[in-house]
């Protein structure tokens, strides 16, 4: 029998995906090369904005029939009536099932239909069998769940409360995959600055733990709230001081004003989120800086709005992505029916928001035209012969080379620069 997986969203959703495939191929299925060649389709999927799951469902509208289709992942646990309304499907599973998958595809092809919404407590270990889709990179699950009650957010009824694995379990997890050939291994959670809070630990002494395994290795941390760094903003600026850690910080700050972030359920002020990105500034000048915007939030103002405009000018991100608000089911947002915006003004604002966050990324970017240094390939470009590498601050450099360079660390010197990348030639 042959098994197809999809995969949609977030770097935890990618690190599942993974670990399905490697579950179903320990137990004997044959992984296809395509939707066409198999016999059971399993969509991974994400639901945490409206458009996305929109995009989801068409996807899950027009996979191949005849075929068994399991759909797992988020989307079930957030929007399940809305997947039985418009989607015909052979079973159902939540995020994180690990070897569960097994079992299930078992038992859809015995001719069950199979809906198992448990799961908001599982933690899969992190040694299970997984078919990576970059040899390079791996994706390394820390934790599940978060502590946080942001109010637009639906994440928390698919991947419940925090539970974090232990620092000895991700060493090893990270000694495994170097040994195996992995050079750039993503740190990944709902929120990696509440990884550890439930064992007395903290995302701090993670890094730390990881910048003492042998080897030549990268380590990019994923998105954190910026509420969570308050307590441990010294210990982490240590570890990222090691080598081993991108010097990228990605901080979503969602809002320029303060009223806004209190409706949001964001608890931290605009002048806080300023305070951190000064203090990793400070110490790392050339840290890239991502964030994210959610414009039209109920209550967002005109002035608000403004607000947002300005903090993103004042502090200039590297990178923003910038979202239309749309509530999602059963979050306090979706409850609120005073000061919504226009769906128009919305979109307003997003293009707004956009145009500006495009023109400060090429300006920081351009800052780097010139710059001599090594980046770690870690990907194959869209075009035959090109291939893309980090630098220390993860900004993506292409490359054009005829040879194989996946894997290897090239010195470059940066001759152009994009919206989103840089170019580089060849030292």
């Amino acid at each position: 029998m042959q098994v197809f997986v999809r995969s949609f969203g977030c770097s935890a959703n990618t690190a599942d995906s993974e670990v399905l495939a490697g579950c179903l191929a320990q137990a004997g299925f044959q992984l296809a090369a395509s939707e066409a060649e198999a016999d059971v389709l399993i969509y991974n999927t994400c639901a945490v904005k409206g458009p996305t799951e929109n995009r989801i469902i068409d996807a899950l509208k027009r996979a191949p029939k005849g075929k068994k289709l399991v759909v797992a992942g988020c989307l079930p646990m957030i929007s399940f009536e809305r997947l039985m309304r418009e989607a015909s499907f052979d079973g159902v599973v939540g995020p994180a099932v690990g070897k569960g998958i097994v079992d299930v595809v078992e038992r859809v092809l015995d001719g069950e239909k199979v809906v198992e919404l448990g799961g908001l407590d599982a933690k899969p270990k992190l040694d299970l069998p997984r078919v990576k889709s970059n040899p390079v990179v791996s994706v390394v699950p820390v934790s599940y769940g978060c502590l946080g009650s942001c109010a637009y957010c639906c994440v928390v009824f698919a991947r419940g409360h925090l539970r974090s694995y232990s620092i000895k379990e991700v060493a090893e997890r990270v000694q495994s995959d170097l040994a195996a050939g992995a050079k750039e291994f993503w740190v990944t959670a709902q929120d990696t600055a509440c990884y550890g809070r439930d064992l007395g630990s903290n995302l701090a002494e993670l890094l730390e733990g990881l910048g003492g395994v042998a080897g030549d290795f990268k380590v990019r941390v994923g998105m954190m709230t910026p509420n969570m760094v308050t307590d441990m903003q010294a210990k982490l600026i240590g570890a990222f001081r090691s080598e081993k850690v991108f010097k990228f910080l990605h901080l979503p700050v969602q809002s320029g004003d303060d009223e806004t972030l209190k409706r949001m359920r964001r608890f931290y002020t605009v002048d806080q989120f300023k305070g951190f990105v000064e203090a990793f500034r400070a110490e790392f000048p050339d840290l890239t800086l991502a964030t994210d915007v959610i414009v039209g939030f109920p209550g967002e103002t005109a002035e608000a709005f403004e607000k947002t405009l300005k903090l993103l000018e004042e502090v200039k991100p590297d990178v923003t992505n910038v979202s239309k608000f749309f509530a999602r089911p059963k979050t306090a947002a979706a409850q609120i029916q005073d000061g919504l915006v226009e769906r128009e003004e919305i979109k307003r604002r997003s293009t707004l928001a956009a145009q500006l966050a495009k023109r400060i990324s090429l300006e920081r970017n351009q800052r780097w035209v010139g710059w001599v240094g090594e980046v770690l390939v870690d990907e194959k470009g869209k075009v035959e012969g090109s291939w893309v590498g980090r630098n220390f601050a993860y900004k993506p450099v292409a490359i054009k080379s005829t040879d194989d360079l996946l894997g290897k660390t090239v010195k470059i010197k940066v001759v152009e620069a994009s919206t989103t990348y840089l170019k580089g030639s060849l030292v």
